[in-house]
């Protein structure tokens, strides 16, 4: 008998440990009780209505409903016809549509995606004490998918705003929305990114979490520990449709300043120098003569933009902005973009292996501003939503093509992105007609069709292909 009062005597003791241990791990798991409670009266409801021509296309809805909106985020409404049929016409449908978002000043201004309230004939805002108040589009921003609304109320609960320019990879971070309309749903999980660019987004450098988002949660708030909003949840990844641990969020700082633009001019308006760009590999950093690969490579330029004006050339490498490192290509874009039209920017640039710096004044993009009013050519421009460039024949030689403009850059919200077209490719043909200089594609789509798709030749990455491309009416 005595000899088993030891063993006994372990296992006890280790199993004492064990509780200890689980108990401890326990404590350290974050209690999400109090923020939920603090934060659930701010965060509302949103759904939208609209009117549509009827379609046929099976792929447009499910029983009457609008599809995930995560499809619409991607194809707009714009979705694929299986080979064999084509969309036929019928009567006029009404779209709804749900979404998330949240109160940011008690007189009723509310944040959510600008794809959530896209194209909306009536949008409501349901609030946590189930009132139901008819919503007011202030302005809508596509390039960051950020909107704000205004509700007429008085004395609204409103949440606490956070920085997201301190989140560190690892936070805990919780989200309040509406998937597939349930109303104040809490998900729960940790920041896996920041800084992420996703495609067509190169303004946002996005927070990725794992936090469980579908659709129905776009627009909603995606909190920190301490109760303050950090993010907006915007996008996710999936093969399914719904929630595969790939979710992302537009920084609440980003936000915030499309939100106070918005607020105040009913648009946003940022920096624009008209280089198309590209990273810099480890064998382009060694040909250029630098030690590593930071900067953005400008690959070629807009003919008419600033930063040609001002004398950058392609085969510039730019790596500072303002005293600002560019660590890569996608770092750019960005740091222009929060730069004021007319304001003036220090390049720190890399040419021929020798270091100088270049002041350009940053230009308006071109569907704003002189760019968009200056006379017909840029009018067509932006009816196309691209901005191209000239190919020289040294470029064209080096791809072994004849004729054709580059596209420099690429509005996400116009007709150019919903055919497909991408920066970077070499545009030959627009309805069966050459195009060989900026100038003469504009003339052409001055005189494209409104009524019909038209086919557009292209170049990309060694091959040519055909987009359909379909204008809306002007």
């Amino acid at each position: 008998m005595k000899r088993m009062i030891r063993p006994l005597s372990l296992w006890m003791l280790l199993a004492a440990t064990l509780l200890a241990w689980q108990s401890a791990a326990a404590r350290e798991l974050p209690d999400f009780t109090a923020l939920v409670d603090q934060a659930a009266p701010g965060v509302v409801n949103i759904s939208t209505s609209r009117t549509v021509e009827g379609r046929s296309n099976p792929f447009e809805s499910f029983g009457g409903q609008e599809l995930p909106e995560i499809f619409r985020h991607f194809f707009g409404d714009r979705f694929p016809v299986p080979p064999g049929s084509s969309p036929s016409p019928g009567r006029p449908q009404e779209r709804q549509s749900l979404g998330s978002g949240f109160v940011i000043s008690d007189d009723g201004y509310v944040l959510t995606n600008a794809h959530v309230v896209e194209g909306a004939d009536e949008i409501l805002v349901r609030l946590n004490d189930r009132r139901e108040l008819q919503a007011e589009l202030i302005g809508a921003d596509e390039r960051t998918d950020v909107a704000l609304l205004k509700v007429d109320a008085e004395d609204l609960p409103t949440l606490e705003l956070g920085d997201s320019d301190t989140l560190r990879v690892g936070e805990w971070v919780a989200a309040i929305g509406s998937p597939f309309g349930f109303d104040h749903s809490v998900t729960a999980g940790i920041i896996s990114a920041i800084d992420r660019t996703l495609p067509r987004d190169a303004y946002v450098p996005f927070i990725q979490t794992d936090v469980a988002i579908n659709p129905g949660n776009s627009g909603g708030p995606l909190f920190n520990l301490d109760g303050e909003v950090i993010g907006i949840n915007s996008q996710i990844f999936t093969r399914s449709g719904g929630f595969m641990g790939l979710s992302f969020a537009i920084p609440i700082n980003v936000a915030m300043d499309v939100a106070d633009q918005l607020r105040e001019d009913g648009q946003v308006r940022r920096g624009w120098l008209g280089v198309m760009i590209q990273p810099v590999s480890r064998d382009l950093a060694e040909s250029f003569g630098m030690d590593d690969t930071d900067g953005a490579l400008v690959a070629d330029l807009d003919p008419e933009g600033p930063a040609r004006r001002d004398g950058l050339q392609a085969g510039d490498v730019i790596l500072e902005v303002d005293g600002t490192a560019v660590d890569d290509a996608n770092t750019l874009p960005r740091l222009i973009g929060r730069t004021s039209p007319g304001n003036e920017v220090e390049l720190t640039l890399l040419r021929d292996g020798e270091r100088l710096e270049q002041s350009v004044t940053v230009g308006d993009w071109p569907d704003m501003g002189e760019r968009g009013s200056t006379g017909p050519q840029e009018s067509r421009q932006v009816r196309l939503g691209v901005s191209v460039g000239e190919l020289d024949a040294t470029q064209r030689e080096q791809l072994g093509i004849e004729g054709g403009v580059r596209v420099l850059e690429v509005d996400p919200a116009g007709a150019a992105a919903a055919a497909g077209i991408r920066q970077g490719d070499v545009l030959f043909s627009i309805d069966h007609r050459a195009v060989d200089s900026p100038r003469e594609l504009m003339e052409l789509v001055g005189e494209l069709p409104t009524d019909r798709a038209v086919p557009v030749r292209l170049y990309r990455d060694g091959r040519s292909l055909f987009v359909a491309l379909r204008l809306a009416n002007d």
